[in-house]
């Protein structure tokens, strides 16, 4: 078991409503190009699988799925909706967890990596992926930039949803890399909310080149979103991809 905080019963039952944006066919048509492209005719593992909200639309394209998940509450959300023998997954943690075969994708998406909550963590999963990978396989992350140009001094908040029904930030620590994302949501027009928050270890891009480095892993491509926008310095977030040698 690794650092990662579990998904509650509760949590994984209301999550496809709450990602029901980032879960439609506009939203992820970029996302699954993406994958499939690189997929190619192999099979693809995805660490954090969650509820399938990327797993099964990709596997329904035709591209061989395999999921990990920690929470089994968030598995068996996703079992409703595609069987075992379609789509596996193995319950267990991204950084240590094993499954049969070789695959020529590895991926891990909506900044998931940070839910590993220790350096040593993170560099583990990319060793796991690296286990996993065929020789030219490659190792998808989606991450967001840590958005500490926003922080002046003395302030350790950062807001980044201000919304009627919704209002989300994160606040830091510097020293540790520990980010805590605070969400207050509005349930009903009662005027009531409900308070979250979850604990995440922020890294930078270039943390993460190390990490690969040291799981055999060389960077072959970082652009700014799904639909290949070059990566700057203001960039919000970034998809990077390693590839294992052949």
């Amino acid at each position: 078991m690794t650092s990662s905080e579990l998904w509650t019963r509760a949590t994984a039952e209301r999550y496809d409503a709450e990602e029901s944006d980032n879960s439609s066919a506009t939203a992820l048509g970029p996302t699954l190009d993406f994958l499939a492209g690189l997929a190619g005719d192999g099979r693809a593992l995805e660490f954090a699988i969650g509820t399938g909200r990327v797993g099964v639309p990709l596997q329904k394209r035709g591209v061989p799925v395999v999921g990990i998940e920690l929470s089994e509450h968030m598995a068996a959300v996703l079992r409703r909706k595609i069987d075992e023998d379609t789509l596996p997954v193995a319950i267990g943690d991204m950084a240590t967890t094993v499954v049969p075969g070789k695959f020529t994708l590895a991926y891990l998406v909506y900044n998931t990596i940070t839910n590993l909550l220790t350096q040593d963590e993170q560099v583990e999963c990319f060793r796991n992926a690296a286990r996993h990978l065929a020789p030219g396989g490659r190792f998808v992350i989606e991450l967001g930039v840590p958005p500490l140009r926003f922080l002046p001094p003395g302030q350790v908040a950062v807001p980044f949803d201000v919304s009627e029904r919704h209002l989300g930030f994160d606040t830091f620590d510097l020293v540790e890399q520990i980010l805590v994302s605070h969400h207050f949501a509005r349930d009903g027009d009662d005027g009531h909310y409900r308070r979250t928050n979850s604990r995440h270890r922020y890294a930078w891009p270039a943390e993460l080149d190390l990490m690969a480095r040291l799981a055999g892993l060389e960077l072959e491509l970082r652009v700014a979103d799904w639909d290949r926008a070059p990566f700057t310095q203001d960039s919000a977030k970034h998809i990077s991809v390693w590839r294992k040698p052949a």
